[in-house]
């Protein structure tokens, strides 16, 4: 049962990805031929920069999934955190580059945060190119979905649709999971068919707010990913000289239909984390429901990266806001959003007594208390605030994080980093929807990273949006140490809970 409209977005999607792969036909020997006349620089940009040894097969997917991303006109790239989605993709940019140096390049994301770290890694990439890619790469510019598609204020319409295509080469798109039905529909909508169309994102993390889950239910539509045809097996491999780095024997299919073959790649090999230890082992245990690892966390001590606090215990909680002394401390602003971003405490629900308002609020009575902050009005020295509504007028969107800081006059702005990594400040008065963001929801993390994490699950281990998804998603914003409080019971319980909801998708790709 569909309501019509989101059966329409749903049609939509599919003939418009189903227009992608047509098209590709036409350029299909064009792109080979491009490929083999640049091989030489296909093998430099994924030349290892440190020899180490090898001792087993670990397949190259990352240059599987640029030789895929060229190759095709509509490409999924998925992996978890550190499996170097922004890397690969820096590496297809530097190919079509090299191939077309006029290519006109447009990245988006759900969020502007999201949006700003995909151009910041992008911009940060250390790739064996000259002085003119470099400044390709500092040019490209982030934006929203909604900026990239120009929104008709007042409708759910936008300026950019099949009748007005956006006029570009490539779209890439971040964070992809946090896409919803809608929204996917439109964007698809506003992309010609000779476009280049790149998304990407963690299949394993939340879906979006909204109705529809697309992008997960394409990424298991076909169910086991990097199969290939013997042909492209073929081709792929005469771009690894390694033998161990070669796609193996196993991954290839005599034959597929779906119209996806071919179109995903999933990176397995994680450069963050070990999948033996810490939060790689952690985050796997968790996707996968493995009750037997997941055991081992609750042993104290047993791993340096990851604490499970099944006691709710102060003294942990308090510890870990201690933290956000540094960037209160920090009289540079630049700086103090940097040390802010190093640490975040994430709540899985807004009520309660461990939802996030009671946990900013009892964040604000910490520093308060330690007289690091005084709470004056609204507008506090100090208080991070986080923007919940994209605001056009004043270059800010659902998700930016700023400070509250006085100018040299004494009054009182909101201080954010803008796309260009620039400090502009804002009256506070002018943001209208922003909340206090000591603490946030894993929900609203998503699209961030952060170098410590304290995810606080509720008691009762009966409220429905406990998923696995969900804590995955938390754990996973942490890149050095994660401390989980919550009751054993409720953690056993989350791991073993999956988001319900879906797309129709898998089954009308099925039956076409």
């Amino acid at each position: 049962m569909y309501l019509q409209r989101y059966f329409h977005y749903e049609t939509l999607i599919l003939n418009r990805i189903n227009q992608f792969v047509a098209a590709e036909d036409t350029s299909y020997h064009q792109r080979i031929t491009l490929l083999k006349e640049n091989q030489d620089f296909i093998e430099q940009l994924f030349k290892p920069k440190n020899i180490v040894a090898d001792t087993g097969h670990n397949t190259d997917w990352q240059l599987v999934a640029a030789l895929t991303g060229v190759r095709n006109n509509f490409s999924i790239i998925t992996g978890g955190p550190g499996t170097g989605k922004t890397t690969t993709v820096a590496k297809i940019l530097a190919i079509l580059f090299k191939t077309n140096p006029a290519l006109r390049v447009v990245l988006a994301a759900p969020t502007g945060k999201a949006a700003a770290r995909m151009a910041e890694s992008l911009k940060k990439a250390e790739l064996p190119v000259d002085e003119s890619m470099v400044e390709k790469f500092q040019a490209l510019v982030p934006s929203t979905i909604h900026r990239l598609l120009k929104t008709n204020f007042g409708t759910h319409h936008f300026k950019h649709n099949k009748d007005n295509p956006l006029n570009v080469d490539v779209v890439i798109i971040d964070e992809s999971s946090m896409i919803d039905v809608a929204l996917f529909a439109k964007l698809l909508d506003a992309i010609g068919p000779g476009t280049r169309l790149l998304l990407l994102g963690d299949k394993d993390q939340l879906a979006s707010v909204e109705a529809g889950s697309l992008f997960g239910d394409l990424c298991v539509a076909q169910g086991v990913l990097n199969l290939f045809s013997e042909e492209r097996v073929a081709f792929v491999n005469s771009f690894i000289s390694d033998p161990l780095k070669k796609i193996e024997a196993n991954n290839i299919v005599p034959s597929n239909s779906h119209p996806l073959f071919q179109h995903i790649i999933e990176l397995r090999f994680s450069h963050r984390f070990n999948g033996n230890e810490g939060i790689g082992k952690f985050s796997k245990a968790i996707i996968q429901n493995d009750e037997k690892s997941l055991e081992s966390f609750f042993e104290a001590g047993m791993d340096k990266m990851v604490t499970i606090d099944t006691d709710y215990n102060e003294t942990i909680f308090n510890d870990f806001i201690e933290g956000y002394r540094a960037f209160i401390e920090e009289r540079d602003i630049k700086e103090a959003l940097k040390k802010l971003n190093n640490l975040r405490v994430l709540c899985a629900v807004r009520e309660g007594v461990h939802g996030l308002y009671a946990i900013n609020k009892r964040i604000e009575d910490w520093l308060q208390k330690g007289k690091l902050i005084i709470r004056s009005g609204e507008f506090y020295e100090h208080r991070p605030i986080m923007v919940t509504s994209n605001n056009y007028e004043l270059g800010l969107f659902n998700g930016d994080v700023g400070i509250i800081r006085k100018n040299e006059r004494g009054v009182a702005m909101a201080w954010f980093e803008n796309s260009e990594g620039k400090i502009e400040p804002v009256l506070p008065g002018y943001i209208t929807q922003a909340e206090t963001v000591y603490a946030m929801t894993i929900h609203k993390s998503q699209g961030s990273e952060f170098d410590k994490v304290l995810v606080i699950l509720p008691e009762n281990e009966d409220v429905q949006i406990l998923t696995r998804e969900l804590l995955y998603t938390g754990v996973t914003r942490a890149k050095m140490q994660v401390t989980v409080q919550g009751k054993k019971e409720v953690i056993i319980k989350t791991t073993a809970a999956q988001v319900k909801r879906a797309s129709g998708i898998i089954e009308r790709f099925i039956g076409q």
